[in-house]
């Protein structure tokens, strides 16, 4: 069998998973060589703080394992995404400068719209020119978000695995299919998996900047490539990473109204806050892959439903995620009412 009739075939199942796989075992044997030769240390190192959620020095090199991997099998067997782990490499060189040496804010925003405008103006939808604008500023939020909430134990890479586990399989099932967005999907995924496995509870290394502004990315490009190609409606690619969307843009409006400095460190997200009311990295993780797997599973499915509730699932879904995070805050304000009183 041809390579091109094991893409579009009924193989093309089999290489979609067999591509998960070996990015996920490229991706853990990067990190596990990272560690154990004391290179990870030297790269980049996250140093608590007074807004950190973690109390030892880990080693921000989470991108070292997930980029290499995402990227070279998106460049050998996608050619037509060939761009976008393009654009990723950049993003993630232009990150680890930032990891090791620090960037001023107005050169990393720089870097981020280079990549998402220039992919958008390079494959252009068939749409106004408006709705492509609006979606490449969603697309720059989604780069930034995705760097907020890289800070406990195994959730950007958790979010990673569901996130584009739902693209991949959504790319195969769609009435339009979409084999080779398929295939990036899951070498994503199986890459995030790698991860995973020095990233969860006790973590042994964190995404850094070049990883998580590359997965940032790549939920957004992929996400729009799929719309672009009908694989999905717009709104998918929102659902299936709607926990992350939720939490940052919840945090974000409220620190805006406060007039705080957004991009500053805090810990003042759900899931920051999850933690410090004592549920533990481990317990935090494993609750949000619940929420992240029935968000995942509800954008599946509901592309086979009517547009009309098609919408209504969104809404809902987006509904249950605000009930969930008030009930934290509830929480959150009867755990800040008993420190008051104990002090």
């Amino acid at each position: 069998m041809s390579f091109e009739a094991f893409m579009h075939g009924p193989g093309s199942l089999g290489l979609v998973l067999a591509t998960a796989i070996c990015a996920g075992c490229v991706s853990a044997l990067v990190l596990f060589v990272l560690l154990r030769t004391g290179l990870a240390w030297r790269l980049a190192t996250d140093i608590p703080n007074d807004r950190s959620l973690h109390v030892r020095p880990t080693p921000r090199v989470g991108g070292w394992g997930v980029v290499p991997a995402a990227a070279l099998a998106m460049s050998v067997l996608t050619p037509g995404l060939r761009m976008a782990a393009l654009a990723v490499v950049f993003l993630a060189v232009v990150s680890q400068v930032d990891d090791r040496r620090g960037l001023s804010a107005r050169a990393r925003f720089l870097a981020h719209l280079v990549a998402t405008v220039g992919f958008v103006a390079l494959f252009p939808a068939p749409a106004p020119w408006w709705l492509l604008a609006i979606l490449a500023f969603l697309m720059i939020w989604l780069v930034n978000l995705y760097n907020f909430m890289d800070g406990a134990d195994g959730l950007a890479g958790g979010m990673a695995l569901f996130g584009f586990g739902g693209y991949a399989i959504a790319a195969l099932i769609s009435v339009h299919p979409q084999p080779e967005l398929a295939v990036a999907s899951a070498a994503v995924a199986g890459a995030a998996l790698g991860f995973l496995c020095f990233n969860f509870h006790p973590a042994r290394v964190f995404l850094g900047d070049a990883g998580s502004i590359s997965l940032g990315f790549l939920a957004g490009a992929l996400g729009y490539w799929g719309w672009r190609a009908d694989a999905w409606p717009i709104w998918f690619p929102a659902l299936t990473f709607a926990p992350f969307i939720t939490d940052a843009s919840i945090t974000l409006a409220r620190r805006l109204l406060r007039g705080e400095k957004f991009w500053q460190a805090h810990r003042e997200h759900y899931y920051q806050r999850m933690v410090r009311l004592g549920i533990g990295h481990a317990g935090t993780a494993l609750v949000w892959y619940a929420v992240m797997a029935v968000g995942m599973m509800l954008a599946v499915a509901a592309l086979g439903l009517p547009v009309s509730v098609q919408w209504c699932v969104v809404i809902a879904w987006l509904g249950v995620l605000c009930g969930l995070g008030a009930l934290v805050d509830l929480r959150w304000r009867r755990f800040q009412s008993t420190l008051s009183g104990q002090s």
